[in-house]
């Protein structure tokens, strides 16, 4: 099994503008449950500390194999969620490794 992780910090203006990108989000990737092959869980997550050095969101995915989390990389429905949330995002940071 591979775990996924993406944390983003998102582009806003304002509090309800970043709330606003963050529900954008949220809704995109967690609407891939259930459509996606090998994909087990994913769950978004929401920073609450707001310390400065924080990222503003955290998705937490779990896949069959390796083979899947590379699908998935290409699948439609995981490029149209990339494509919703387009140039919300000002940082992205990844982590991918392997349960035993």
């Amino acid at each position: 099994m591979i775990r996924h992780i993406v944390m983003w910090n998102l582009r806003a203006d304002s509090i309800e503008q970043k709330a606003h990108h963050i529900e954008t989000l949220r809704l995109s990737f967690e609407s891939l449950n259930g459509k996606i092959p090998g994909l087990l869980h994913l769950h978004i997550g929401v920073d609450q500390s707001r310390v400065d050095y924080a990222c503003d969101v955290v998705l937490y995915s779990e896949f069959e194999s390796t083979q899947a989390l590379a699908a998935y990389a290409i699948h439609p429905e995981h490029l149209r969620a990339k494509a919703e949330i387009g140039d919300m995002r000002i940082a992205r940071h990844q982590v991918d490794y392997e349960i035993t």
